[in-house]
């Protein structure tokens, strides 16, 4: 009699293709709705790690995921010039708003440019909520001060140190202003006393990235696999499920194909 042995381990679900991304894709809901169409085409699982854009990186140039979906085009690109990661693709775009109170204290509606808003902004007569946390969005909100030729500092300046959900809750329950997505502003609008103070312009644009870890750093990612998301998400059928995406009917990120 011939006894065969199976190694338990070998008949295991085949680890989950990892990948970092931000917390406004992650809390638009985006990825919960076009994943299950990407495992329906490929087969494939994806777990997400959502983090702020530079965290994701850093993962990333740590071998800890496979491929970023991140929104920070200079911060992305040193990625690539480092060798860290081996192929950039755009794939979706939204924009910036900044938000406040319905009341707007700080009187930014009359405002034209976006370094008037900033200078309005530092006198401090209102809450400005800082996610300060190395994300896509705290860079767009640095480089919007720094524009503007303001350092901002003071008892009005806050930053959290967090993602955009929480960001835009305190902003909410404080009165304040904040500079957010616009995806995930619309899928919490209904939780905030907030609306868009200001928006519009090309400062303000916000595009989507997928990158692939470059495996020759780290043998152990699965290019192969990562490499089959970034194909589709590209496809007709990828481009199409960001498009279709909405929330009370609002669509919240704009596929990259369309620009």
């Amino acid at each position: 009699m011939i006894f065969v042995s199976v190694c338990l381990g070998a008949l295991a679900e085949p680890a989950a293709l990892r990948m970092a991304t931000t917390t406004s894709v992650e809390n638009s809901g985006l990825l919960a709705h076009l994943l299950p169409h990407f495992k329906r085409a490929s087969g494939l699982e994806v777990k997400v790690i959502a983090v702020g854009t530079g965290r994701a990186l850093k993962l990333g140039e740590d071998g800890e995921v496979d491929l970023l979906l991140v929104h920070s085009p200079e911060a992305e690109k040193e990625f690539l010039a480092q060798g860290f990661g081996t192929s950039r693709q755009e794939i979706m775009y939204n924009d910036f708003v900044l938000l406040g109170p319905a009341a707007d204290p700080a009187k930014l509606r009359s405002t034209r440019t976006l370094p008037e808003v900033m200078a309005r902004l530092a006198m401090g007569g209102s809450p400005f909520i800082s996610r300060g946390d190395n994300s896509g969005t705290h860079h767009r909100e640095k480089g919007l001060w720094a524009a503007a030729r303001i350092e901002p500092k003071g008892d009005w300046y806050l930053e959290v140190g967090q993602g955009m959900g929480p960001a835009l809750f305190m902003a909410s329950e404080k009165q304040g202003y904040v500079l957010a997505d616009r995806g995930t502003f619309l899928s919490l609008r209904a939780r905030l006393e907030l609306e868009i103070i200001f928006e519009g312009g090309p400062a303000l644009l916000n595009v989507y990235s997928v990158i692939l870890v470059n495996p020759v750093r780290h043998p152990g990612i699965r290019n192969e696999d990562a490499q089959k998301f970034m194909d589709w998400i590209l496809s007709g059928e990828g481009q199409k499920r960001i498009g279709e995406f909405t929330v009370e009917g609002q669509q919240l990120f704009h596929p990259q194909s369309l620009k």
